[in-house]
């Protein structure tokens, strides 16, 4: 027998207001579940931005606009997750516009999503790793926190040669001690003798020659 929520067992006047059953009051079709993502019942909006999820690219922009002014996290994840299962182009563009964001928990969902569409977001990772904002590029690292992709080491490298902003410089390091190769040891000397005057950056170093070198403590 599946599992249910605690939420699920109890009377509906009895769940929080975005769990209850939503009556349907609007059309279903496209336009009448963009309608809903405006309503004042969360219940309703969440509903909504579920239910758009198979809509595509043409409902991509509302949900994003819904995104950048919803104030109810369960609503929020029903966005993300329409977005993540639309999964286009456009999404991630979209998605990506979110890390920018003064709202940090809106930040940390849509790296979470973008974690997870290797294939479109590979597209623009080379972009994101050279924003302008180094805030930007630290989040473009995160995102290779967990990005199924092969060309991640190669990405981190490109980064590392150019970098000079400390922040970065560590955060790239520290994910290169998950994926880091042998022919990067002459990449990780150079970025060694310019950062010579910042301790994290010698000892994030030093770990990750260590697991390079397969852990023979030989830095």
């Amino acid at each position: 027998m599946p599992l249910k929520s605690a939420s699920s067992l109890l009377p509906d006047d009895h769940r929080p207001d975005d769990q209850r059953p939503v009556e349907r009051q609007y059309p279903r079709d496209r336009d009448g579940l963009i309608a809903q993502l405006g309503d004042a019942d969360p219940g309703v909006r969440r509903w909504a931005a579920r239910d758009l999820a198979r809509h595509g690219d043409g409902v991509v922009a509302a949900l994003a606009a819904r995104l950048s002014v919803e104030a109810a996290p369960a609503v929020r994840e029903a966005i993300l997750d329409a977005l993540l299962a639309i999964g286009s182009d456009e999404a991630v563009e979209e998605l990506m516009v979110f890390l920018r964001s003064e709202d940090a928990a809106l930040r940390t969902g849509a790296v979470a999503v973008l974690q997870q569409l290797p294939d479109p977001v590979s597209r623009h990772m080379q972009h994101l790793l050279a924003d302008v904002d180094p805030d930007v590029r630290i989040m473009a690292i995160d995102i290779l926190q967990t990005l199924p992709h092969p060309e991640a080491p190669s990405w981190l490298a490109d980064l590392l040669q150019r970098e000079r902003q400390v922040n970065v410089v560590g955060t790239a390091i520290d994910r290169l001690a998950e994926i880091g190769t042998e022919d990067m040891l002459p990449l990780l000397d150079d970025v060694r003798d310019h950062f010579a005057d910042e301790p994290y950056i010698q000892f994030a170093i030093d770990t990750v020659v260590r697991r390079i070198r397969g852990g023979s403590g030989v830095a």
